[in-house]
């Protein structure tokens, strides 16, 4: 998730890039697909898989790219060309490495295992997360500075402390839970509590942990719609999420042949955005759940075909460089990096060994830690390692624990505030919630603007505003839910005020109580 202007950019100058032609072969998959108690692979097999995985992210991000949030609200038509060739990789590399954060976030955790072994505990994953040195947005960025105030997971990722918690962050970011974790997604789940509930909540959360459960499942089947059910299955079938991908899942069956009428019915019941400041009321979502749903539709009507697959979850829009991104890496997994067809893969060749951004890992790395780690946790879950061989004691997908975020608040209007704090403002709505945006400006970038908050005049406490260039940046200036519904007054006091800083409040989201809501007069 980079900001949309770069990516604009980027694609003036990637769209030059001469395309050559892409294709692949479909796998086919296995009608009595089940469970298996027991999966032995070789150590060579099991490297391969952890290869595909980490390889294939990487090449379904830079396929999308190009296009990421360009499409909000509509497929990216046929018409309209993907390019690919042999240096569409190294190009990203050499000029936007930060396309590649969907990697690099992942492996921070991956880290983490490595140096405090998988006993690490949460706040040890949060504070290696708050202080790295990349640049984070959304979900991410509000964690990042919950973090560095003190507000630790799972309160981090709480919808009442992120306004971002349903957002696609942890769904771009739980690969690495279910690589290392092959056949076993019960324990990828584990993983996805301890991490996830750094930056996310309910639909957010879910986005990872779904993921997360389909690298794992993978590892053990060969037959992308058993993967896709049997990971659902650790989802709780009341949340909103499980009910996505089970239409998307129905529709696929209705529509077979036609991955477009199942976007169609997605974009009909499941495009409606609440959380995200950003993308309530315009057509920008960010939510994990419509999102995940992409990824659905490119792994169901792809039937195993790596170039099909991506390029169906890139059409679909909106976030689409990560939802191709997803898609390739559980493909892979179930492929093997051996098997990933070689115009995907050739691209690959002279970068395997350079380190991402942001990171001391390159691809190389990345590979063979992950194995370790997917060896190491084979055995703590009851597996066996031989010589050549390991044993897998594969797991039957559990449902994780509900929960939903912005649960009673359904997004009532826009106001546009559009006004610089002069020491003092307040602000009226009508609703029992509402978000405030905005931003701080200083030439002094080590400036922290000190904002005393009232709501209704009960004093809410003085937040801390970084300069808005800062790592260290609020997002969203200011937020409160679970009010009383009706008129509400929040006053912003200044109090260390400076002459060459500007504190701006833009737009401000209200929410009410009830989703039935009328706009006719």
């Amino acid at each position: 998730m980079k900001p949309m202007i770069k990516i604009r950019l980027f694609l003036s100058i990637f769209t030059l890039i001469i395309s050559t032609e892409v294709f692949s072969c479909p796998l086919l998959n296995d009608k009595k697909a089940s469970t298996p108690s027991e999966k032995m692979l070789t150590k060579d097999v099991l490297m391969d898989k952890v290869k595909g995985g980490w390889a294939g992210k990487t090449i379904g991000c830079t396929y999308g790219g190009p296009v990421e949030f360009l499409y909000n609200g509509t497929m990216i038509q046929d018409y309209i060309p993907l390019k690919w060739n042999n240096e569409s990789i190294k190009w990203y590399y050499d000029n936007f490495p930060g396309l590649y954060d969907d990697v690099y976030v992942n492996l921070t955790f991956v880290d983490v295992f490595d140096r405090l072994g998988f006993k690490a505990p949460a706040d040890s994953f949060a504070i290696a997360f708050a202080h790295a040195s990349y640049p984070l947005w959304h979900a991410n960025q509000v964690a990042r500075n919950n973090v560095l105030n003190g507000i630790m997971p799972p309160a981090s990722g709480s919808w009442l402390n992120n306004p971002h918690a349903d957002d696609i962050d942890f769904q771009i970011e739980a690969d690495f839970a279910g690589i290392m974790s092959p056949g076993m997604p019960n324990s990828s789940s584990e993983i996805s509590d301890k991490v996830g509930h750094i930056m996310t909540y309910g639909n957010g959360w879910y986005g990872g942990v779904f993921v997360a459960a389909m690298y794992s499942l993978a590892y053990t089947s060969n037959n992308i719609e058993f993967i896709v059910s049997e990971a659902l299955k650790t989802i709780p079938a009341k949340s909103t999420f499980y009910q996505c991908i089970s239409d998307v899942i129905k529709w696929h069956k209705l529509y077979p042949n036609d991955w477009k009428q199942t976007w169609f019915e997605c974009e009909k019941k499941w495009s409606s955005d609440i959380g995200c400041p950003d993308g309530v009321f315009v057509p920008l979502d960010i939510d994990a759940l419509i999102n995940s749903a992409y990824v659905t539709i490119g792994l169901l009507y792809g039937q195993g075909d790596f170039g099909k697959s991506i390029e169906i979850s890139t059409r679909c829009g909106l976030d689409a460089d990560c939802n191709p991104s997803t898609a390739a890496g559980i493909l892979g997994v179930m492929l093997g990096y051996s098997k990933i067809p070689e115009v995907w893969k050739r691209p690959l060749l002279g970068v395997e060994d350079r380190l991402f951004s942001h990171s001391n890992y390159s691809l190389n790395k990345a590979y063979k830690v992950s194995y370790n780690h997917a060896l190491a946790m084979i055995l703590e879950k009851g597996g066996k390692v031989g010589d050549n061989d390991v044993i897998i004691k594969c797991q039957k997908p559990v449902a994780v624990n509900y929960e939903q975020s912005f649960e009673g608040h359904f997004p009532k209007e826009k106001i546009s505030v559009n006004k610089s704090l002069n020491k003092e403002m307040d602000v009226e709505f009508n609703g029992n919630g509402a978000v405030f945006k905005g931003s701080v400006q200083c030439p002094d970038n080590e400036y922290v603007a000190d904002v005393e908050v009232l709501v209704d005049g009960q004093n809410m406490g003085t937040i801390k505003l970084p300069v808005s260039t800062q790592d260290s940046r609020k997002v969203d200036i200011y937020w409160i839910y679970k009010l009383k519904e009706g008129m509400h007054k929040v006053s912003f006091n200044w109090l260390n005020p400076d002459s060459k800083a500007q504190v701006y409040l833009g737009d401000a989201i209200v929410y009410t109580d009830s989703s039935k809501i009328s706009f006719l007069k």
